[in-house]
């Protein structure tokens, strides 16, 4: 089963449940050579559902003291797919990246930011 790690609005209760039908059990992990950063949300509509300007992002930077702490949750292949139409909403891409645990997981990043990555 797919590994996906997750920074941002996918460790939550109320997006498990309307993306994947059930609620995940996860493991903190960290993504190494990453940082933080946030993506403006451009459409007026989804800043009012959501009630905030940005979404989180996670950036490829390569610097070894640099990483982004989150959750590491094993999913299903249908769910990831699922996880492709939501993120995709959002122009967000999956990538494969090493944890910190030394896991393969799937992430999701920004696609127009990851081409520094």
């Amino acid at each position: 089963m797919p590994l996906l790690f997750s920074y941002g609005t996918l460790q939550q209760e109320d997006v498990q449940l309307s993306t994947f039908g059930r609620r995940l059990n996860g493991q903190r992990d960290e993504l190494p050579r990453f940082e933080q950063s946030s993506v403006r949300i451009e459409d007026p509509q989804v800043v009012a559902a959501l009630g905030k300007t940005h979404h989180a992002n996670a950036t490829f930077n390569g610097s070894e003291t640099s990483c982004v702490p989150g959750m590491v949750f094993e999913i299903s292949d249908a769910e990831l797919a699922s996880v492709d139409e939501y993120e995709a909403a959002f122009s967000y891409k999956r990538v494969a990246a090493m944890l910190a645990s030394d896991r393969q997981a799937w992430v999701y990043v920004h696609a127009e930011r990851s081409a520094q990555g």
